[in-house]
């Protein structure tokens, strides 16, 4: 009887262990993603927006069972698609074969096999890429109230935002509508004043002066809300001295020096931002941010503005006044020894609401040509995510995946090739034969 009742509890513990275990496989997901740059595992930016979404992310996925060049699509997406649905349990995703409902798929607008409809708060998109970067920007717009229009001044050789030049800002545009915003040209020689539907205006690097009236403009629009970015060369203001003043700020002449730059094997005059102000704009930022021929950006004391310095560069530079040659030296009697302030956000209450400013010392920041150094994209778009009011996006962009390549000199490939299609190879035909003679003999 003893031994009964120990057999019976032990069935009994090994019966509640297994189904505990089978609980707590069903109930709680680990797991520990061990590739490079942590490519199986979606990113803290994608996370934080999958927690911003209040409601459920449905997903339509109209796809084939299997495609002549890719194989097994669905697996692929399913994959891919679980990555969010982890993090939010409200993220839905079902498959629709396009052969077998093509009705369906046509009222849907489907044109691509694995084209995806992405649906939140009664807003969809379309989407024909796996690609977490592509994925959680469309997320981004659809987590976007309302439209968002930036406008960019123009009519003066300012950076344009559709522009291919290297001076330009068409690339920094292209991302601009990639998350959701609407991008158009203002010219107010023509334009009675700046649309009431603009979200902000970017003043880049005007090339000629602007007319007395165009500045008036301006100052109206500043002076009734509006969100301005402005972008200042250490070229001539253009007229826009009055939009300083109205501001309580001071542009130094001068070129910022940076020495630090030449550690990075970079001009002595691209100032690296790595030093930044408690703000909105750069809460959890700590990438490096490059700022080619900057200029200083001083604040005044101001009753009407609250102002806070974003960057600090040039630690060990300063503002060089003279001439840029090869040999630049720094002059006490004529330069200003760093930190150097190079960009500055305004902010005030008007009207029941409050007004966003962002002045940069440094038009080239966001040009074609030096978008894609350090993290100056990811500071551009929380710099209009701020001036737009949508700081609950403002964030660190997706990584991008790294490539893996494996680089060996010519003697490690020749002992491999030795060693797996020739020693080897000879080992196990030696072992064949010699066990093959040795069974002969006994025979």
């Amino acid at each position: 009887m003893r031994l009964l009742i120990q057999n019976g509890l032990f069935v009994l513990l090994l019966l509640l262990l297994v189904g505990l275990l089978g609980y707590l496989g069903r109930e709680y997901n680990v797991q520990w993603d061990i590739s490079q740059n942590g490519r199986n595992t979606l990113n803290q930016a994608s996370a934080e927006i999958l927690q911003k979404m209040d409601g459920p992310v449905t997903v339509t996925v109209y796809v084939t069972d299997q495609d002549a060049r890719l194989g097994d699509i669905r697996n692929i997406i399913s994959e891919f698609l679980r990555l969010y649905q982890r993090i939010k349990p409200d993220f839905t995703f079902t498959f629709i074969d396009p052969t077998e409902h093509p009705k369906v798929t046509q009222e849907a607008g489907i044109k691509v096999n694995g084209e995806m409809v992405v649906t939140f708060n009664g807003r969809s998109e379309h989407l024909t890429i796996v690609n977490e970067q592509v994925f959680t920007n469309l997320l981004i717009r659809l987590v976007r109230s309302g439209e968002k229009l930036v406008m960019g001044l123009s009519g003066h050789g300012e950076r344009r935002l559709d522009g291919r030049a290297n001076h330009d800002l068409g690339e920094f545009g292209k991302q601009l509508s990639m998350k959701g915003f609407k991008t158009d040209s203002l010219n107010l020689a023509i334009a009675q004043d700046v649309p009431i539907n603009a979200s902000v205006l970017i003043i880049a690097s005007p090339q000629v002066d602007l007319l007395k009236g165009e500045v008036d403009k301006i100052l109206a629009y500043v002076a009734r809300g509006g969100n301005l970015l402005w972008l200042i060369d250490q070229e001539s203001l253009r007229g826009l001295q009055p939009l300083a003043e109205k501001l309580s700020l001071t542009l130094t002449p001068g070129v910022v020096v940076d020495p630090q730059s030449q550690q990075l094997k970079a001009p002595i005059t691209f100032a690296l931002g790595a030093n930044y102000g408690q703000h909105p704009i750069t809460r959890n930022f700590n990438n490096i941010t490059i700022f080619p021929f900057a200029r200083q950006i001083s604040l005044n004391e101001s009753k009407e503005w609250n102002s806070v310095s974003l960057v600090e560069v040039a630690q060990n530079g300063w503002v060089e006044t003279g001439k840029l040659e090869s040999d630049v030296t720094f002059d006490e009697m004529y330069d200003v020894a760093g930190p150097i302030s190079i960009a500055a956000a305004l902010r005030r209450t008007l009207q029941d609401r409050e007004q966003h400013v962002v002045v940069i010392g440094s038009g080239h920041f966001l040009a074609n040509s030096y978008l894609g150094n350090g993290s100056n994209l990811d500071f551009g778009i929380n710099l209009i995510n701020w001036l737009v009011e949508d700081e609950n996006l403002i964030t660190i962009q997706p990584r991008a995946t790294l490539d893996s390549n494996l680089t060996m000199s010519k003697s490690a490939l020749t002992v491999i090739v030795s060693v797996f299609l020739i020693i080897l190879p000879l080992f196990f035909l030696v072992c064949g034969i010699t066990v093959w003679w040795q069974r002969r003999r006994r025979k």
